[in-house]
């Protein structure tokens, strides 16, 4: 299962590849360069401006932290089930559990509201570099150019949305080689219409994670609305029963989140050394403290299922990552990269004055970020609660500041996802939190110590059970209407409140603003300077022939459905029903190999020869869970759901032999919304049949 990477310091510096290295179904390309000569020389095969145009149009971002698609005329869209996951656990009780039973719509009245999900469909693009990059020259210091960029930035989103009433978003793209002024129109009335049984949409649980072949019917359903009624999505994908087939030309439609493929080797060995060992130890720790609290009953078990469900897959995520960072042979193609391109800018010497010191100061900024890293990764508090309490802290003091000025998240374009992430009213459950915060707090204390400044003001002598328990039991932050009170109180009412969450905020808040300035001036503001260097220096060394790393908007990626070489033999292009029925047999029908009773029951009305899984040489990251894979004539042939074990290794490099991502095939859809869950009126819309 893709998920987006956590704990990022920084942008860190998106560079492009050499052109003779992005020709092998390698790459997240923009819309506005899409790859063109590549398609045409390898399949044949040129898109036309429409058929962009449409393809960006059906597909839409999901802020649970992946992609989808719009697959009928009437709002209907297409996701994965565990994007799904957290609006289906938040809509769930004891008595009700949408993730082990799954939910059907069967009409429009029945269709469940989402608590606090969003959707983006990108509407417009706008090159703005030059208003950007002119609002830098004056500047003298990296940290000046920090202010002018936030500030510029800032203006832009918020003309724009004023002037248009869409979502406005600037892009960085090329580390500052360009920048785009992205346009999305906003949607927050969703609705839950389909997901089948976690069983089926996770079988073989995470054993199976990252590899293939898999068996899983990864697919959930919403419908969009506005003002009350299914939007008219005039764009949306024709769906294909017939799906994808072997040695077949497919394109991803997606928003991968975050790749670092042309860092520089000081980046990579600060990810491989301090970031994702922290990253690790965090995840180990707080999954053995939710599988601890799991352990007291079912309705535990419940609470914390999908975060630790969300926690299995980052870090086996990240181990893949880590292995790869540890792996010579990747380490030495990163090294002859840099080398290369690093020798071509030296041996110029305008070349060399303008960007040949971006390589060292990256390190500087590197080993200054290294030497607080206890702070900027322990020193959080695992807690939805105490998470709400620094927001509508920092609310309170960000929104008198000149929007230029103020932090991310609170700028004038982005209050309107602040107030629906705010206010939801998702459930907060105070056993878990209570869990959450108390293992949290154990084990900044192992690694930092019981005289660390921030948790002597945290712990104030007491344990971190003990304080754990008095914030949570004392705290009326888990009320949307007291959250609401409190943002529209202002600073005034945030000052006045003695809620025990608030407090906390109040009382961490200069030692949290004093680190985040200090990673402004010394860490961030030296990587976005030096990541530009870097960014114009290869726009002159290599031109503009290739993609910029992934930062979560829109990418189309293509490639073939491909088996691969695997554990020496092969791995199939496709897998169908008859795999899922012969897995769970032999391991003997046991979690998590099990079957839901209604695929147990009803293996006699399935087809079993239809295609459930495939892999493609499509080039995709996390976020990209969710995003549709169509086919030349523009039609969705499947759905993005994972990558196998081979491709962790992608955020850093691309090897098309063996990297695969791991698909749901519209054959398997709808065989099973048909036969298994007599979704009758809903297959007539998607098929129109």
């Amino acid at each position: 299962m893709r998920s987006i990477k956590i704990f990022r310091i920084a942008a860190l510096a998106a560079v492009i590849l050499p052109a003779s290295l992005a020709f092998a179904d390698e790459g997240m390309w923009t819309f506005d360069n899409p790859p063109v000569k590549q398609l045409k020389d390898k399949y044949n095969f040129t898109p036309t401006k429409a058929w962009l145009d449409h393809i960006r149009l059906s597909s839409v971002r999901l802020n649970d932290g992946g992609s989808g698609s719009f697959v009928s005329p009437r709002g209907l869209l297409l996701t994965n089930h565990h994007v799904a996951r957290g609006q289906l656990q938040k809509n769930s009780t004891a008595g009700r559990n949408y993730l082990e039973n799954g939910f059907y719509a069967a009409t429009p009245d029945t269709e469940m509201k989402t608590p606090d999900l969003e959707v983006n469909v990108l509407v417009s693009m706008e090159n703005v570099s030059a208003r950007v990059q002119e609002s830098l020259k004056d500047a003298k210091t990296p940290a000046q150019e920090f202010a002018a960029r936030r500030a510029v930035t800032a203006a832009i989103e918020r003309e724009s949305q004023t002037k248009t009433g869409l979502r406005s978003d600037v892009v960085t793209l090329y580390s500052g080689g360009e920048y785009w002024l992205y346009r999305y129109k906003r949607y927050t009335d969703v609705r839950l219409v389909f997901a089948p049984e976690q069983q089926a949409a996770f079988f073989g649980g995470d054993p199976d994670n990252f590899t293939y072949p898999r068996y899983d019917l990864d697919m959930a359903l919403f419908r969009v609305y506005d003002n009350g009624k299914p939007i008219d999505s005039k764009d949306y994908l024709k769906w294909n029963p017939k799906g994808a087939d072997d040695g077949d030309l497919v394109f991803v439609s997606g928003h991968p989140g975050d790749t670092q493929r042309l860092d520089t080797m000081s980046q990579l060995i600060y990810d491989r050394d301090v970031e994702e060992p922290a990253r690790l130890n965090i995840y180990r720790h707080r999954i053995d403290a939710l599988e601890k609290y799991s352990a007291r009953g079912p309705e535990q078990a419940r609470e914390a299922g999908s975060r630790i469900f969300s926690l299995a897959n980052s870090q086996k995520a990240v181990a893949g990552e880590a292995r790869g960072l540890k792996d010579p042979a990747v380490m030495a193609i990163k090294q002859r990269d840099e080398d290369a391109f690093k020798a071509k800018v030296m041996a110029n010497p305008q070349w060399q004055a303008a960007w040949g010191g971006a390589w060292t100061e990256l390190a500087a900024a590197g080993a200054k970020a290294a030497s607080r890293y206890k702070e900027q990764f322990y020193h959080g508090l695992d807690s939805d609660l105490v998470t709400l309490a620094y927001s509508i802290v920092d609310y309170g003091a960000e929104i008198k500041k000149p929007d230029g000025e103020r932090l991310p998240g609170y700028h004038e374009s982005q209050l309107d996802s602040f107030r629906l992430r705010t206010f939801s009213p998702a459930p907060i459950y105070p056993g878990l939190e209570i869990a959450r915060i108390t293992a949290s707090l154990e084990l900044d204390l192992e690694v930092a110590g019981k005289d660390d400044p921030f948790l002597r003001m945290v712990l104030n002598g007491k344990s971190p059970a003990e304080v754990a328990a008095a914030l949570v039991n004392g705290t009326k932050i888990a009320d949307p209407a007291f959250r609401r009170k409190l943002v529209e109180g202002g600073e005034a009412a945030v000052a006045a409140s003695d809620d025990p969450a608030i407090v906390l905020a109040r009382k961490l808040d200069p030692a949290r603003r004093e680190l985040i300035a200090w990673l402004q001036d010394n860490v961030e503001s030296i990587q976005q300077q030096a990541g530009e260097k870097l960014g114009k220096a290869r726009f002159a060394v290599y031109g503009k022939d290739t993609y910029p790393d992934a930062t979560f908007t829109l990418r189309l990626s293509y490639g073939q459905v491909k088996g691969y070489p695997m554990n020496g033999t092969k791995a199939p292009p496709i897998t169908t029903f008859f795999g899922l029925y012969d897995r769970a047999t032999s391991f003997g029908f046991k979690p998590p190999f099990n079957l839901p009773p209604r695929y147990a029951d009803g293996k006699g009305k399935l087809d079993l020869a239809t295609p459930l899984n495939f892999v493609t040489t499509n080039d995709i990251i996390g976020g990209n869970s969710g995003s549709p894979v169509v086919n030349r004539e523009g039609e969705i042939v499947g759905l993005i759901f994972d990558g196998n074990i081979e491709s962790l290794v992608g955020d850093f490099v691309y090897d098309i032999d063996t990297n695969r991502s791991v698909a749901v095939h519209t054959g398997a859809m709808t065989e099973a919304l048909r036969k298994l869950y007599n979704a009758d009126a809903l297959l007539k819309e998607i098929t129109g049949k």
